[in-house]
């Protein structure tokens, strides 16, 4: 990236994803923050049965940033690295602390990667190629706003299951 410049249009997309994912923000904790000292333990508690737990958050996000980098770039991708689509059951039955805590720090590792290569791949836009066509009557540049806009959604949940985790320890 060094030595290229970015479209302003561009730029602008890029602080609000960045702002979203793991630079300071204004408005609280980012996603990279809010998962910041979470355990696998405490990322695969469920407040009830069937709920989304932090852990599925953090996948969920990684592939929608996979999906939105796919749109991007137009190229075909491989398959995203977990198997299923769009939400994940994490951790997998039976699976033992130590594989847990091993597949937490691999998820998020994913998490961080899937950014990395979206924001890469924003920052090589076109300011006409923000105004492309996506399906769901969508431009690139809407849903790269979009995706800006999930991750610090996804932040305040997951900031609300860390506080209900807390206090279902206090019995």
């Amino acid at each position: 990236m060094r030595g290229e410049t970015i479209a302003p249009e561009a730029s602008l997309l890029l602080h609000a994803l960045n702002e979203g994912y793991d630079k300071e923000a204004w408005h609280g904790p980012n996603l990279r923050d809010s998962i910041r000292g979470v355990n696998a333990k405490q990322a695969a508690w469920r407040p009830a049965p069937g709920q989304t737990n932090i852990w599925e958050y953090v996948v969920h996000a990684a592939y929608w940033k996979y999906r939105v980098y796919g749109w991007i770039t137009g190229a075909k991708q491989e398959e995203f690295p977990r198997e299923g689509s769009n939400w994940f059951v994490r951790p997998a039955a039976g699976m033992s602390d130590r594989a847990a805590a091993r597949e937490w720090k691999n998820d998020i590792t994913l998490l961080d990667e899937m950014h990395t290569k979206l924001r890469d791949s924003i920052a090589r836009l076109a300011p006409e190629d923000l105004q492309k066509p996506i399906p769901g009557d969508r431009t690139l540049g809407g849903l790269i706003a979009g995706i800006a806009l999930h991750d610090v959604y996804h932040a305040g949940q997951i900031q609300t299951l860390k506080q209900l985790y807390k206090k279902s320890q206090v019995v």
